[in-house]
């Protein structure tokens, strides 16, 4: 289980917040799968990405299952706290400790957020239709939170160097937002390059949230770490994941990174 690849993301959330993002390696998965693909929907075999699923949850040490949404590009918000009110959903909040949010994506970006006190956090899937839609506002108005109490992290996805979209999707943005303009670049065959981490923190400023943090990934180029629809067609689905603890968790966790850590101090003296 310590060969799961993992970016831990670098903003000031409080220690109650844990958050993640997976890379590919890791898993069972085979093929265009390989190897860690947590995705259900994308012609996997299906035991596979349950063995993948119980690997990343014990590398995570999670009291519960993340709640997997079914995703399709909109702007739903699912409160993890209520009984469910739709099952199509791209984004999802809660109050609760150890209800684990989780987001999948290979290009789209994944916005996690949380409040300064600890006590709430969302996660979205932010490609640029939803970003054009409103699923980052729709996200932070479910969390019922002043935006200026909110953190922000980019998680990685296409960048603008890969990501060519035409004049269809510039206007999208423009036309609702003027200085998104920015975010597009006039490419030798008349289409555009997008910014996609450019449009979300112009949106997530536009909202008042004044401390965003990630972003400079690029899952189209890194090929070894990530996996990208739109370079490959067929291929698996990393995660975004953000939850709560309690005081007791999280020094359960403390003892048992300490341990792992140990554990593998052992392993690389006995293969040195």
């Amino acid at each position: 289980m310590s060969n799961i690849e993992l970016i831990t993301p670098e903003w000031p959330a409080p220690a109650r917040v844990r958050a993640a993002f997976t890379l590919r390696r890791g898993g069972v998965s085979t093929g265009a799968y390989a190897s860690l693909n947590l995705a259900t929907h994308v012609g996997d075999d299906p035991a596979a990405v349950a063995e993948n699923r119980r690997r990343l949850r014990a590398k995570l040490s999670l009291r519960s299952e993340p709640v997997w949404l079914e995703q399709v590009h909109g702007i739903a918000v699912a409160d993890l706290d209520a009984p469910p009110s739709q099952s199509q959903c791209d984004a999802a909040i809660t109050r609760t400790v150890n209800r684990v949010c989780a987001i999948q994506v290979a290009d789209c970006m994944p916005v996690l957020f949380a409040s300064r006190d600890g006590l709430r956090v969302g996660a979205a899937h932010a490609g640029w239709r939803g970003l054009a839609g409103g699923v980052l506002e729709s996200t932070v108005a479910a969390l019922q939170c002043e935006p200026a109490r909110l953190l922000a992290w980019l998680g990685p996805c296409i960048s603008a160097a890969h990501f060519e979209v035409g004049d269809e999707v510039r206007a999208a943005f423009v036309s609702a937002d003027a200085r998104t303009a920015a975010a597009f670049e006039r490419n030798a065959r008349g289409r555009w390059q997008c910014d996609l981490y450019a449009i979300a923190r112009r949106r997530l400023s536009v909202l008042g949230i004044g401390e965003v943090h990630g972003g400079g990934w690029c899952t189209y180029a890194q090929r070894n770490r990530f996996f990208s629809y739109r370079r490959d067609g067929q291929c698996g689905r990393m995660s975004a994941l953000i939850w709560c603890q309690s005081d007791a968790d999280r020094a359960r966790d403390t003892i048992l990174r300490a341990a792992r850590r140990k554990t593998e101090q052992v392993e690389e003296l006995e293969h040195a």
